[in-house]
C-alpha cells in the first residue's frame, strides 16, 4: 500500500508547537515538546502504551490546558482560542466516536447538527456518506450491532463531515482485524490527498511506514522525528518497529 505524493501540497504549518508540556503534581506526562506538522501530511505520533501522546493531543484540540509551553494548531492559540481550534479539526479516539444508542442516520444528524451544520447540508452529507460507505441497508440500525471495523470507517467519516482543516485520529485502527486496517489507511490516503492533514497517534509500528513523517514519544518525550525512511537509515534498521525497539531500549 502506498501514497500518491501531491508534488503541489503547500508547505504551510497547521500546528505548531514549542516545548509543550503537561504536568500533574511532580509527574510530568509531556516534557517540553516541539515540533511542526504540514498542510495535507500525514503525521505519525507514536509511542508506546503512557508514552503521553494522547496527553499531547488533549492540548492540541483544546481540551486540555498545557501547563507551559506554546502551540498553534489550524492558526488559534491553544490558550486563547481552544473553541474556534474545535470548530476546525475532526476527531475521532478509539474509545469514544459514536453512540451506539442512536442508529447510523441518527449518529450522522446528530454531530452534523453538533459541527453546526444546516438542515440541507446535513441531509446532503448524509446521503453522500451512506452511499461511498455503502451502509444503505443499515442506515436505520443501532451503531451497537454494527461490527467494529464499520464502526470506525463511519466514525472516521463522520469526524470529517464539517471539512475540518485537521483531522486528529486517536489509536483510531485499535482491535480491528488486518484487512479493516489497511481499508482505514487507504482512507485517510485519500483524505490527506484532499488537502485534510492526518494526525494520528498509534502503537502499531508497521503504521508508521504509512506516514509522511513520523515522531516516537518515549517517557513525554520526542526522541526522534521523521520521515520513516530516513529514521531507518538513521538507525541502521530494517523496519520501524526496530526503531521504536532501539529508542525503548535506550
Amino acid at each position: 500500500m502506498g501514497r500518491i505524493k501531491d508534488g503541489n501540497m503547500k508547505k504551510t504549518n497547521v500546528i505548531k508547537a514549542e516545548k509543550l508540556t503537561k504536568k500533574f503534581g511532580d509527574f510530568t506526562a509531556v516534557n517540553a515538546i516541539t515540533f511542526e506538522v504540514k498542510k495535507g501530511e500525514i503525521f505519525g505520533f507514536l509511542g508506546a502504551n503512557g508514552a503521553g501522546k494522547t496527553t499531547a493531543m488533549k492540548m492540541l484540540i483544546g481540551i486540555s490546558t498545557p501547563t507551559s509551553g506554546d502551540a498553534e494548531v489550524a492558526g488559534f492559540d491553544v490558550y486563547k482560542n481552544a473553541e474556534a481550534i474545535k470548530k476546525n479539526i475532526g476527531y475521532m479516539s478509539q474509545k469514544f466516536a459514536l453512540y451506539d444508542d442512536l442508529t447510523v442516520k441518527e449518529n450522522i444528524t446528530f454531530f452534523g447538527g453538533i459541527y453546526g451544520l444546516s438542515r440541507t447540508q446535513i441531509k446532503e452529507k448524509r446521503t453522500q456518506l451512506i452511499n461511498e460507505l455503502g451502509l444503505q441497508e443499515v442506515t436505520n440500525e443501532l451503531v451497537a450491532s454494527l461490527p467494529l471495523g464499520w464502526k470506525q470507517k463511519l466514525a472516521f467519516s463522520v469526524a470529517l463531515l464539517h471539512e475540518p482543516k485537521i483531522i486528529f485520529l486517536d489509536e483510531p485502527t485499535g482491535g480491528v482485524d488486518p484487512i479493516t486496517r489497511r481499508q482505514f489507511w487507504e482512507m485517510i490516503y485519500k483524505t490527506a490527498h484532499n488537502g485534510t492533514t492526518v494526525f494520528v497517534t498509534t502503537h502499531y509500528m508497521d503504521e508508521a511506514e504509512y506516514c509522511d513523517r513520523v515522531s516516537i514519544m518515549v517517557d513525554g518525550k520526542i526522541e526522534a522525528l521523521d520521515t520513516p525512511k530516513e529514521l531507518k537509515k538513521q538507525f541502521k534498521v530494517d523496519s520501524m518497529n526496530d526503531v521504536f525497539l532501539k529508542l525503548a531500549r535506550g
